[in-house]
């Protein structure tokens, strides 16, 4: 496991475009932060840096709560550090029902359906009639600023983003953001 870098969950301050430019919204994701500091209390996920080789089998995949997706998602860092400017790869699962409402992210997303049904869908407004169906295996490219919504529609789903960092999501309506309850 010596390729493997362990972190545990840390809090990120993420930046989201807002009005006046950037602004830093709260804890979003995990980052490698404890791995810096030499933590190898194995408690903490897993991320595979960027710059050496390195594997991260199935099983070993950590899945932690989101604060800014409803408490029933489930997020894995599987490379590099979302809260860093640089590539990362992670993981997210939604239940079967889940919605995730309209919101945006500042940087470009190529998302991968891993398993399940992924229900995307663009606009502003959540709107069942918009959403696209995609099966597993299936490829979408989701440019920075566009604003969509999610539905595990039809069962669990699982995707993997791939984008550079930082990573940041800010709902269009406030008050769709969970990090607000």
């Amino acid at each position: 496991m010596g390729f493997l870098t362990k972190f545990t969950s840390c809090a990120l301050m993420v930046a989201c475009v807002g009005g006046a430019g950037a602004q830093v919204i709260g804890p979003v994701v995990p980052t490698a932060s404890g791995a810096a500091a030499g933590n190898t209390s194995g408690n903490g996920a897993q991320s595979l840096p960027i710059g050496q080789f390195g594997a991260l089998l199935s099983e070993s995949v950590k899945w932690q709560s989101f604060p800014a997706f409803p408490p029933e998602a489930r997020l894995a860092v599987l490379v590099g550090e979302p809260a860093k400017a640089g590539p990362y790869v992670v993981r997210v699962k939604l239940p079967a029902g889940v919605k995730l409402m309209p919101h945006t992210h500042p940087e470009d997303r190529i998302y991968t359906v891993v398993s399940g049904v992924f229900y995307i869908g663009l606009g502003t407004t959540f709107d069942p009639d918009k959403l696209q169906a995609y099966a597993p295996g299936s490829v979408i490219v989701l440019p920075a600023n566009t604003p969509h919504f999610h539905w595990a529609k039809s069962g669990d789903y699982m995707t993997q983003v791939a984008g550079t960092g930082p990573l940041g999501i800010k709902y269009v309506d406030p008050h769709d953001d969970p990090r607000s309850h």
